[in-house]
């Protein structure tokens, strides 16, 4: 599974790994792949830092990546001060409040204990907390940056390319692809409808060779329900330098889900238990269906609020209904190939399958066209 962008970043497989979880990045990068860590629930960067160290001592030598939401341009004026967390808060209608009281009541989800905050805030979301990120970051060997929200500013744009780390911003769309293209972009994710987390409108099958298209000569890694070896050959076959893999390292040995019980959950989902909704962030993000999504899809919901909104009102009712694991509303974004991921296995067990796979189809496809 080599192909030029994979030589260039000096990786053995043209797999790019995307997890929160420093553990299986570190995995993805030893079996051959490019880890690279989700960087937006490090809120404070002493945290990402001692990540970073721990990456850099198992890791082997090989190269990683970062991966950090920012917007490609700051909301409000130029220039005006970043808004702070309760100025956001302030903006959440009483309506919306009320409405995340009842669900949670209605569920009998207990409050979390005395003195201890949502595991999850918006802060994660908010560029300047990015930006902190990617100043600890610089001070480590990393080989490459992705955005989640698109291009990011030009600053950083610039500045990543002054150290010499490639850049790379997802899209859902061959306009999108463009405008990354335009922005002095290194590599395009073409994420298709399949995936998990935001999405756009477009399947893996159809964006992949549009993107591919678009943005010619610049290499494009295909990303949304690839979760095997013949996956991958069928991503290079339209015209991919590689994949972008997220959802499949969530029943790793090595992820560290909060909960035994949403590992479960995921086990045993199929391909068709998934859902796009606004319900989590504001934006549309696939993740399990359960009743905490069909309760904020349902006729007597409010309507998720915009970003950054949404991800404020329900921080909290998050991390109460994983801390108390109620089933029912359980859940975390995931991709359709969720379908496919029906054990716990080693991150380097589920390396050596996808190369396998690979091997198969390319065997498969050589037989066709006569060469063996």
């Amino acid at each position: 599974m080599e192909t030029e962008l994979s030589t260039s970043l000096g990786i053995e497989h043209a797999i790019f790994g995307f997890t929160p979880f420093p553990a299986v990045a570190a995995a993805i990068t030893r079996a051959g792949g490019l880890g690279v860590l989700g960087a937006v629930r490090y809120t404070a960067p002493d945290d990402l830092r001692r990540d970073l160290d721990w990456m850099e001592r198992h890791t082997g030598g090989g190269p990683y990546g970062l991966d950090v939401v920012m917007p490609a341009r700051q909301a409000g004026p130029p220039g005006a001060p970043a808004p702070t967390e309760a100025e956001v808060e302030a903006m959440i209608p009483e309506g919306h409040r009320r409405f995340v009281r009842d669900t949670l009541a209605r569920h009998g989800v207990p409050g979390l204990p005395d003195g201890e905050a949502s595991g999850w805030r918006i802060t994660g979301w908010m560029e300047h907390i990015a930006r902190s990120q990617l100043d600890v970051a610089f001070d480590y060997p990393i080989k490459l940056l992705a955005n989640a929200l698109g291009s990011p500013p030009a600053d950083v744009v610039a500045r990543a390319h002054g150290q010499g780390v490639q850049v790379a911003a997802l899209a859902g769309s061959a306009r999108h692809a463009r405008r990354h293209a335009d922005a002095g972009i290194d590599i395009v994710v073409a994420q298709g409808y399949e995936a998990g987390g935001h999405t756009g409108e477009i399947a893996t099958m159809v964006l992949t060779p549009e993107v591919v298209d678009a943005v010619d000569p610049l290499p494009v890694l295909a990303a949304g329900g690839i979760g095997s070896g013949e996956q991958i050959a069928a991503a290079l076959a339209l015209g991919a330098q590689g994949a972008w893999l997220g959802s499949l390292w969530l029943t790793t040995i090595e992820a560290e889900l909060h909960s035994r019980a949403l590992t479960g959950k995921l086990l045993a989902a199929g391909s068709g238990d998934t859902v796009r909704s606004r319900a989590l962030t504001g934006k549309p993000a696939r993740q399990l269906r359960t009743e905490w999504t069909d309760a904020w899809d349902g006729p007597e919901s409010p309507g998720a609020l915009p970003m950054p909104l949404q991800g404020l009102l329900v921080a909290e009712a998050v991390s109460r209904i994983q801390k108390h694991d109620v089933v029912p509303l359980l859940g975390t974004p995931v991709g359709q190939i969720v379908g496919r991921m029906n054990s716990e296995r080693a991150v380097r067990a589920v390396m050596d399958d996808l190369t396998r796979g690979f091997e198969r189809a390319v065997d498969r496809v050589n037989r066709i066209a006569g060469r063996s």
